[in-house]
């Protein structure tokens, strides 16, 4: 009786590079619809252009002022004389105001009057924290911030 001679079997390795680019593919699709979950309070506006403003991080309340000078609280129109109860329902019943960030998101060619009458409507429910939305300088070719 003959015996067929037996095949030597191959170690099997795990190739990792499959796998790292795997890993990056989801760590890009991940990142990327991440930023699609943002949310943005304000209407589109043409803001004043600043080169140097830094950073601002989300906040709740966003006050916006059109170039018909028609005035919102994220998205909501109100006008001036409701501006601080819209703020103090926009906030919530619990929020912590000391800490609450307004950003004002003025049109370039509202007065600068109507900008401080926002601030001081909200100063009036107890908000300190404001922030002025800018768009890019053209010319540093810097981002919105």
């Amino acid at each position: 009786m003959k015996f067929k001679a037996r095949r030597e079997l191959k170690r099997t390795r795990i190739e990792i590079i499959p796998m790292i680019d795997t890993m990056f593919f989801l760590l890009v699709f991940f990142m990327l619809s991440s930023l699609a979950l943002t949310r943005l309070n304000g209407l589109p506006v043409n803001l004043p252009r600043a080169a140097n403003a830094p950073r601002q991080a989300p906040a709740e309340l966003t006050v916006t002022l059109d170039k018909n000078r028609k005035l919102y609280v994220n998205k909501t129109p109100v006008t001036f004389d409701t501006l601080e109860q819209t703020l103090l329902q926009k906030a919530g019943p619990n929020a912590n105001l000391d800490l609450a960030t307004v950003i004002i998101n003025a049109d370039a060619s509202v007065p600068h009057g109507l900008v401080v009458r926002c601030i001081d409507g909200a100063r009036e429910v107890g908000i300190t924290r404001f922030a002025i939305a800018t768009a890019p300088d053209q010319a540093t070719g810097t981002e919105a911030r």
